[in-house]
């Protein structure tokens, strides 16, 4: 986006304010739909504040605009958070948020690229999302255009072997217009990561497939922007950022709580939730 801030410190301020609505409306929508995956929308949000009003080249007015970057949210079931990222940038009316998982309401369950505008791909079936970054990637460099490819993923997700199909198609093509960022929250659907199927070192088994890899800390926004803006600037290799977050993160009760991954709160948690996200004063931990 284009703001007028007077330093770098401004610029964080106000994507802190922004990642802090992103996630009221993360609790509200699935609050109000009373269905949801709340876990893993709020541990993206940072990232994907960060991403919506900051870093992507897009023009809300014009979702189908040739040049604009794209995104891939290949954890799709995480979708709250890009629905609240394109809501508040302008790509529908705040209003539609409410009716997500309604019957008839363009905010699916799982993205759908049919029916909102702003989505680049649908997803939904875990482990494809690096494939269509890989074939969008492809394409930038076939027609010679300058626009980037990010592609979110989770941790749990990239059990998946088509992850690592990609990520080999990836290396081979030199795409450097591709950006996959791994939302490393420790939690998936049946448990920790670490138990479930581990993965660690992320890190070297991308290097291993000649990445360029950077580890981060996926609230600090300070070091959020500053790793997307080396990653757009990086060349002859994709690049992997490793993003430590929290499952839950902004909530108290909801953090690193496996049952959160997928479930909606009652009116007290609600309303516990809202407060502590409205009252929070982005101390980084």
């Amino acid at each position: 986006m284009n703001n007028n801030f007077q330093n770098f410190e401004e610029r964080v301020q106000y994507l802190k304010e922004k990642a802090k609505e992103v996630r009221v409306n993360i609790i509200d929508m699935i609050f109000i739909a009373q269905s949801g995956h709340p876990g893993g929308a709020l541990s993206a949000a940072d990232l994907m504040t960060a991403l919506y009003f900051d870093i992507l080249k897009i023009d809300p007015k014009n979702p189908h605009w040739p040049d604009r970057d794209r995104l891939i949210l290949s954890k799709g079931h995480a979708c709250p958070v890009w629905y609240s990222c394109l809501a508040m940038r302008g790509y529908f009316p705040m209003k539609e948020l409410k009716t997500l998982r309604k019957f008839e309401s363009i905010l699916q369950g799982h993205p759908d690229m049919r029916k909102t505008p702003g989505i680049d791909m649908t997803t939904g079936s875990l482990g494809q999302g690096l494939s269509l970054g890989v074939g969008m990637a492809l394409e930038g460099k076939l027609v010679k255009k300058n626009y980037h490819i990010y592609v979110i993923l989770g941790d749990g997700e990239i059990n998946e072997g088509q992850v690592w199909e990609a990520a080999a198609s990836a290396s081979k093509y030199k795409l450097d217009n591709l950006t996959a960022i791994i939302d490393k929250n420790g939690l998936q659907m049946d448990g920790f990561t670490d138990k479930v199927m581990p993965m660690d070192p992320i890190d070297k088994k991308f290097e291993a497939f000649n990445w360029q890899v950077m580890t981060i800390n996926g609230h600090d926004m300070k070091e959020i922007l500053i790793t997307l803006e080396k990653a757009k600037k990086n060349k002859n290799k994709p690049v992997c950022i490793i993003a430590n977050t929290i499952k839950g993160k902004g909530v108290s009760f909801m953090e690193n709580i496996r049952k959160w991954h997928g479930k909606a709160p009652n009116q007290h948690e609600y309303e516990i939730a809202i407060k502590e996200i409205e009252e929070s004063n982005d101390e980084i931990k």
